[in-house]
Order: structure tokens, then sequence, then C-alpha cells
């Protein structure tokens, strides 16, 4: 595996890569995970070469949260990507991605405004940029998102269609499904922030979300489901519940009732200081 850090050697390389076959991007923010290593071995399923981006963007995280303290181990994930077979690792400086007086940012209205959007403020104007500024700079033929940042990933299939990308098409940008722990948990470079018992009490996240899905599925109300899943997670040990809402999958509009297409129930939760979201399809149209 190459690990290359400036613009000028990454074109040179992908082009000598793609002359034996389809190239593949999994981006990611590094501290590599079972889910990260998921998104690898699917790409590499679907295309002759994976390219793996490590890059924490400084761009989606606000005044208040954990840029600093986000976790980094290079050469640690240097050594789990070439185990994997990745043929190219990605890992520029803030400099060669934001070089001095950068002035654009790509901002993605609907699908970016509930949520995450909601409460972080200024997050898919930084991930919509960093995400076109990759595909820009590998130009994969597909790339791979896992569907824990569900919204995140209806924020780069909307602004690639938008941006009418070709090199990755919208269609080929691919949602691989969530990796959880043995207790439900979602895989999440976060859960390394929480203690002991913050861990285990961390299991009420996916434990509530099912039984709120059953609840919705068996017919009873959307409210008064949602209103379970929030007390349970307080009961858990949770602190707060910034969102749980049922949404459309595709646009993410709240729904109060299933229909006939597809809905994802979505929450985010804070235990301690850590928060953590996810989500799961309901219905049979999901």
């Amino acid at each position: 595996m190459e690990t290359i850090t400036r613009l000028a050697d990454l074109r040179e390389t992908v082009s000598r890569l793609r002359e034996t076959g389809p190239v593949a991007l999994v981006p990611t923010m590094g501290a590599l995970h079972e889910g990260h290593l998921t998104l690898v071995r699917t790409a590499r399923e679907r295309a002759a070469s994976v390219v793996v981006s490590i890059f924490v963007n400084p761009t989606q995280f606000g005044p208040n949260e954990d840029l600093d303290a986000y976790p980094r181990q290079l050469a640690e994930d240097q050594r789990a990507l070439e185990a994997e077979g990745v043929a190219l690792l990605w890992a520029p400086p803030v400099e060669e991605v934001y070089p001095d007086g950068f002035a654009t940012s790509i901002s993605v209205s609907g699908v970016s405004e509930g949520f995450c959007g909601a409460s972080r403020p200024g997050h898919f104007d930084g991930v919509a940029t960093v995400v076109a500024k990759l595909f820009n700079q590998v130009r994969p033929d597909i790339a791979f998102f896992g569907e824990k940042d569900w919204q995140q990933l209806a924020v780069i299939r909307r602004m690639a269609r938008d941006l009418d990308f070709t090199l990755p098409h919208p269609d080929s940008i691919i949602g691989v499904p969530i990796v959880r722990e043995r207790d439900g948990l979602a895989m999440s470079s976060r859960n390394a922030y929480l203690s002991a018992e913050q861990r285990r009490n961390a299991a009420a996240l996916p434990s509530a979300m099912r039984a709120a899905i059953a609840a919705i599925e068996a017919g009873d109300a959307v409210g008064r489901a949602l209103d379970s899943l929030q007390a349970e997670l307080i009961a858990g040990g949770f602190a707060s519940v910034d969102y749980a809402q049922l949404a459309d999958a595709a646009t993410l509009e709240p729904l109060d009732s299933l229909s006939d297409r597809p809905a994802r129930l979505l929450v985010a939760a804070r235990i301690g200081s850590t928060r953590l979201i996810d989500n799961m399809p309901v219905g049979p149209a999901s």
C-alpha cells in the first residue's frame, strides 16, 4: 500500500491504478474500526483498486466540538488498511486540502436542515465541501459510506446529483449497512470516549430503538412510540435526547405514520459528554 500526502502525487498514482480497472474511494477520518474495514471489504468486491482517505476535516466541527480530541492513530490505521489489501492511502495535511485563502463552501439545503443539521450549524456544509473535494481529487468510479451517518449519506447523494458528478455518479455512491457491537451499539470512533459504565448504558440506544420500531410496525401511534423511546433512554443513563424521529428514508421529511415508501428511525442522544447517533429501517418498505 502506498501512502500519499500531496495532490500531484495522488493524481498520478490514481491514473495508474485506473489502468487496471475501476477505482473505489472510502472516505474516513481515521481511528478505523470494524465498520470502516467493512466498507473497505465491500469496496474491494466492487472495484479493482481501493483508495482510502484519512482526513480529520476541521470545517465540519463546530466551535465547541471535539476537533482536537478526535482520535488520530495514523500508523495503526495504515497497518489495518494494508492488511485489507488497500492500494492507496490518501492522508493529506490540512493545508493541502484547504490552501491559503480558501474561500469556497458547498451548502445543501433540504436534507441537511433537520436532525444533526439543526444542532450542528455548518456541519453539513463542511461535509459536502470536503467530500466534493475528495471526489475531485481522487475521481473514483464508486464511493462507499457507512449508513450510520444516514443524513450525511443523503446530503452527499443530493450534492453529487445537483452538481452533476460523473465520477462517482450519484447512483454509484453506495451506503453500507451499520456494523454493530455484540450488544447492538453501532460502531463509532466516538464510542472510545465512553467510560466503562457509559459504554454499558449505551446499549439502551439500539434496544430502545428496536422496541419503538416494533411498536410502530404493530400499529401504535408514532408519537407515543417515540415518547417511550426517549423515556427509556433517559431511564437507561442517557443525559438527553437531541432528536428521535421517524422520517422518509430518502427526503428525511418527518413522518407521523408508515406508508408504502421506505422509512427510517433516526436518533441522536447524549451520554455523559458524548453524542451518539443511530438509525434503523422501519416498515416492510425499508
